[in-house]
């Protein structure tokens, strides 16, 4: 395949397999509900992150698909580390105090079981609220609620960019 015509983008979908046209659908349509403000990152776009609050947990949603794979067709550690860390951030910056952004100074994970399946969860609870930090602790389960890995960050508060 011969990446220097005119529009490559189109040469590689034209010649593309299932599977690589799949994953090129969800990165485009994931940069077009950003585009129309259904997300605030492109991470959580390109993942397709849907968040939601419980009472004390904020939980992420994270359909499973071949754009995630490492080379043993599992998702990646790194992707897996990315969604908790996505949850614990949410959950961070929803909870700082106004004028202030969360960011991630730390990150401690722990891998307990290979994440596969058509869905999993990533979940995030605060530890601890200081003056210049805070503490949270994440979490990945699987459809059957079993925890995949477990993860804690220190985050730090810094004035919001003004816009």
């Amino acid at each position: 395949m011969n990446f220097t015509d005119e529009n490559p983008v189109t040469s590689f979908y034209e010649n593309a397999s299932e599977e690589e046209r799949k994953i090129m659908e969800q990165v485009v349509n994931g940069l077009i509900d950003k585009r129309k403000g259904l997300y605030t990152s492109n991470v959580s776009a390109l993942f397709n992150l849907k968040a939601e609050n419980e009472e004390e947990i904020l939980t992420i949603h994270m359909q499973v698909t071949p754009m995630l794979y490492n080379s043993l067709g599992i998702v990646h550690g790194g992707i897996t580390a990315t969604a908790i860390d996505t949850a614990m951030g949410t959950l961070a910056n929803r909870a700082a105090p106004e004028g202030f952004g969360a960011v991630t100074s730390q990150l401690t994970i722990h891998y307990t079981a290979s994440v596969s399946g058509p869905h999993v969860k990533a979940h995030a609870r605060i530890i601890h609220t200081g003056s210049k930090t805070m503490v949270l602790e994440g979490w990945l389960s699987g459809p059957d609620n079993k925890r995949l890995a477990h993860a804690t960050a220190s985050f730090f508060l810094i004035p919001s960019k003004k816009e």
